[in-house]
């Protein structure tokens, strides 16, 4: 047995436990996963290859959110089972989704609308979310 056989036999299991641990696409993100995926990021979605929107993962689980061409909201996400949960300031409701990391990239469906087209992270920046609103200049 050469001295390069167990090198060989260690470098393959190294290779099966990286596989093993890679994210399943179908299994939901856990709050871990998701906020090690997206703090410090500024992603872009889309829904059907339109833009919907951008937002901003701040630490603390604390977001900036956009809609395409509309103002900033400021708001917070915690978990909630598998679920992502948003609370945006000025906003009454809940915004709950799964989140899964895809080869396609970050993708997620809103709660309760398994039939809906997910969003999809179509762009990703370290940069700051450039957000308008109604009192700039003033």
């Amino acid at each position: 047995m050469s001295r390069l056989a167990p090198l060989a036999a260690l470098a393959a299991l190294a290779a099966l436990l990286a596989s093993a641990a890679a994210a399943d696409p179908n299994t939901p993100l856990t709050a871990e996963e998701f906020d090690a995926l997206s703090r410090g990021r500024t992603l872009t979605y889309a829904a059907g290859g339109q833009v919907y929107g951008i937002e901003q993962y701040l630490p603390g689980r604390k977001v900036r959110w956009a809609f395409l061409g509309d103002i900033c909201k400021e708001g917070t996400w915690f978990p909630d089972g598998e679920h992502i949960c948003f609370a945006y300031d000025g906003l009454p409701d809940l915004q709950c989704w799964t989140f899964y990391d895809t080869p396609g990239g970050l993708t997620a469906q809103f709660r309760g609308d398994p039939a809906g087209e997910p969003l999809v992270a179509v762009e990703d920046s370290p940069e700051p979310l450039g957000c308008a609103g109604p009192d700039v200049g003033v």
